[in-house]
């Protein structure tokens, strides 16, 4: 009669069966899977049972991502208004400083406009000031022209006066001599005398004497007349 088959396992038993049951090596490796399932629907089990905290930690992660990336668009934004604010102040200054130059060229050029006016209107002034001058020199210069002209008329006008007054004079003087040799010859020796010395004072003084002289050789023949006639 042949043995049963009596091997002894790792653990010190039998791997084979004793009396048609199982052996202990089967009974720990069908522990060995059921634990494995167990373990690994406890897993999962885990795993389902923690996808609503993985969800919500999800969420808080992406809620602070989206805050981050907010904030770092705040801060660009924050970074491109004041960058914004900086270009917008140093063009204001940089129009203000080109208007100020703008405004000292536009004043200056005011003032150099000014300053040419006035040397203008100064020439002009002096100018006119010379025309003025030597219209005033020609005036008189015409004047005294016109005064040596009226004057040269005048002495011309005073010479034929007095070469008149000369030879009428003249007429007057030798009238009047001829009635004195007349008056000499006819009247008696006081008129004579009388006669006389009128003729030697308007030889003396030919200007006014003569009419004097004239007027008494014109009463001494008068005389003479009368008696003349008295006698005839």
């Amino acid at each position: 009669m042949m043995d049963k088959d009596t091997s002894v396992g790792a653990d010190g038993l039998s791997d084979k069966p004793v009396g048609g049951a199982e052996s202990p090596a089967e009974l720990r490796r069908r522990i060995e899977e059921t634990r494995e399932r167990l373990g690994g629907t406890v897993e999962e089990l885990a795993a389902k049972a923690d996808v609503k905290a993985r969800a919500r930690a999800r969420g808080a992660e992406l809620k602070g991502r989206a805050g981050e990336a907010g904030q770092a668009a705040q801060d660009k934004a924050a970074e491109a208004g004041r960058a914004a604010q900086d270009k917008a102040v140093k063009a204001g200054r940089a129009a203000q400083e080109k208007a100020a130059e703008a405004g000292h060229a536009v004043q200056g050029k005011a003032v150099e406009a000014g300053h040419v006016v006035q040397g203008k209107a100064a020439e002009a002034g002096h100018a006119v000031q010379e025309k003025a001058v030597e219209a005033g020199h020609a005036v008189q210069g015409k004047a005294v022209e016109a005064g040596h002209v009226v004057q040269g008329k005048a002495a011309e006008a005073g010479h034929a006066v007095q070469e008149k007054a000369v030879e009428a004079g003249h007429a007057v003087q030798g009238k009047a001599v001829e009635a004195g040799h007349v008056v000499q010859e006819r009247v008696p020796e006081r008129v004579r005398l009388t006669a006389l010395s009128v003729v030697q004072a308007a030889k003396r003084h030919p200007g006014p004497v003569l009419i004097g002289a004239g007027a008494g050789a014109v009463v001494a023949a008068g005389l003479l007349r009368r008696r003349s006639n008295a006698r005839g």
